[in-house]
């Protein structure tokens, strides 16, 4: 029996990578993957950073590493936006896939599947932390839960950092914490380039330093409790800790050396001029500039660039549908409800019995001893409530994939709840009582688990637009949230062929995402954008659902401009929904 966990969880992920090849070839390109795939096509082979500053190169390189062994891909280097833009990475992105003689399905679709290395890198980690914590049958309930859930199906599909960064975090937390309990050289040594790793994939990821801090004093707290000796061990602990931030600072180095020794040093000082010069925080503007200016900083003056520019992003959120209304301020409510209504409704009934049985469980240890003895599961806790406190303050609100990380956490700590209670129960004392009880809860796991698999399996090939049973499933999940939690652009290849289908020989359409509709559609296209005028309005009408809801949604917030144009759509249904993102209408 031991040996049939790991070949389940073998199998687990193998379903898990059929299912999303089998999906992410009927997909058109998503937003990001417009300025993602070029740009890193532009880092391998012309050694130059102009494009997509404001995202570490390492997933982008590794989306680009099956594009070098195609011939005759055109490089558009004479474009303006090449030339002379700065950061012209939206038309350069365009251009590139859709207007330069390149197969833009071939290069997606290449560019795509490096994407599922991640997915198995971070599903041997689950499996590999959750073994060593709490055993192989609990490995493969994470697995399971990991292998079938919707979000990292249809985001680790796609060229984003969203499931990198939920890599990033988990693997320099693992080592990080592996450390703090075996602090030898091996340990300090693989925790500084997972630190260092994990910089690499998303400026995100720069959270790991207070939380890396807290997690220290913490330690050092508990160490101090056994040798009461308080400063010997801050200082020790102390200065081993900067060597790991030191280690994957170093590493950071060449990486960016390698992508900029192409970029020309005037180029990329006018370039951190224009862009530094935008940022609300002035007194990093000069410090920029200057680092540029220097040659043995130029790598570091990009990664600071890039940094900086995320927390502008951060700071000046996005123009987001929530609920009814838009602005692009946020709301504090936001993750709370997308997570919600985005999470299979199973997993949110095993939270619920695993908390439960862990607030019963701590009624009977003392502070002290659960701080030791189970120092990583609420190191774990510790991660959930930061990561949240900073996604809840944070006023880019554009889809559940920002909370990607807690979710390889949460499977843990389900399962190690899970294992526990059933662990409890057995070693009571024999009654009748005790074997109804273990079976009662046994059917109760195993129905959760059922419904789980069955709502990853039924929403199958739409896996971004997942939405559970407390919002009437992934057709009314327009109703609430949009963008990247529904509609990214992915559906335009599945209108294209139900408009040959349908034999339709003119229909306009109002597209959000990274493809051109020209491109799937030719001569059948007409333009058309909500903000025109619609009297006289006659034939087909396709919309994304983002542009749609918006357009019928409530400003708030501060929101300027219009949001009433699609108010007069009220009075027609749909004639089809294409893959739940694209409303079609036929105007008469």
């Amino acid at each position: 029996m031991n040996k049939l966990p790991p070949i389940l969880a073998i199998i687990l992920i193998t379903i898990m990578l059929v299912l999303s090849v089998i999906s992410l070839r009927q997909e058109s390109a998503i937003m990001d993957e417009v300025a993602h795939i070029p740009a890193g096509y532009s880092y391998l082979t012309q050694r130059d950073y102009r494009l997509n500053p404001e995202h570490p190169p390492l997933l982008k390189d590794l989306s680009a590493i099956p594009l070098l062994f195609i011939k005759n891909i055109n490089f558009p280097d004479q474009l303006y936006s090449w030339t002379t833009k700065v950061n012209g990475q939206w038309d350069f992105g365009f251009n590139f896939l859709y207007n330069s003689g390149n197969d833009a399905d071939k290069i997606i679709f290449l560019s795509r599947l490096p994407m599922l290395l991640l997915l198995i890198a971070l599903g041997f980690f689950i499996w590999r932390w959750t073994k060593k914590l709490y055993g192989k049958w609990p490995a493969l309930l994470a697995i399971f839960l990991f292998a079938l859930a919707p979000t990292f199906i249809a985001h680790g599909r796609y060229v984003t950092t969203d499931v990198g960064a939920a890599f990033g975090f988990f693997a320099a937390i693992y080592f990080f914490i592996k450390w703090l309990q075996e602090s030898n050289k091996k340990n300090l040594i693989l925790a500084g380039i997972f630190f260092g790793i994990a910089q690499l994939i998303k400026f995100s990821l720069f959270l790991l330093f207070p939380y890396f801090g807290l997690l220290l004093l913490i330690w050092i707290f508990i160490k101090w409790q056994e040798n009461k000796k308080f400063f010997k061990t801050l200082i020790a602990y102390s200065l081993k800790f900067l060597l790991i931030l030191i280690i994957g600072y170093i590493l950071i180095y060449p990486v960016y050396l390698f992508h900029i020794s192409n970029y020309p040093a005037e180029r990329q000082i006018s370039d951190t001029d224009f862009l530094a010069s935008h940022f609300p925080f002035k007194p990093i503007y000069k410090p920029l500039v200057w680092m540029a200016e220097q040659p043995i900083l130029r790598p570091y003056a990009q990664y600071f660039l890039g940094l900086f520019m995320v927390f502008q992003r951060a700071t000046g959120g996005n123009t987001t549908y929530f609920l009814g209304e838009v602005t692009n301020q946020g709301w504090s409510n936001y993750f709370p409800i997308v997570y919600l209504i985005k999470t299979p409704f199973a997993l949110h009934i095993l939270t619920i019995i695993s908390l439960l049985f862990l607030a019963w469980q701590i009624r009977f240890k003392k502070a002290k001893q659960w701080l030791k003895k189970y120092f990583v599961e609420i190191s774990m806790l510790i991660f959930l409530i930061v990561y949240w406190t900073v996604s809840i303050k944070s006023n880019l609100n554009i889809g559940v994939r920002h909370i990607l990380p807690i979710f390889p956490f949460v499977y843990i700590l389900i399962s190690g709840q899970i294992k526990r209670l059933f662990d409890y129960i057995k070693k009571l004392e024999p009654r009748p009582g005790k074997y109804l009880t273990l079976i009662g809860w046994n059917v109760l796991i195993i129905t959760c688990l059922v419904l789980y698999g069955l709502s990853s399996l039924s929403i199958f090939p739409y896996y971004l637009t997942h939405f559970n049973e407390l919002v009437g499933g992934s057709e009314n999940g327009y109703k609430y949230v949009t963008d990247s939690n529904l509609d990214w652009g992915q559906d335009l290849k599945r209108l294209a062929k139900w408009v040959d289908e349908q034999k339709i020989e003119k229909i306009k359409v109002d597209y959000f995402g990274g493809a051109t509709v020209e491109y799937y559609l030719g001569d059948k296209y007409q333009e058309w954008h909500g903000d025109w005028d619609s009297t006289g309005l006659k034939g087909w009408l396709a919309v994304s659902a983002t542009f749609l809801q918006q357009g019928r949604a409530i400003p708030t917030k501060g929101w300027q401009q219009p949001t009433d144009y699609y108010m007069w759509l009220n009075q027609y249904e749909p004639v089809k929904v294409i893959g739940n993102s694209i409303f079609v209408f036929y105007i008469d």
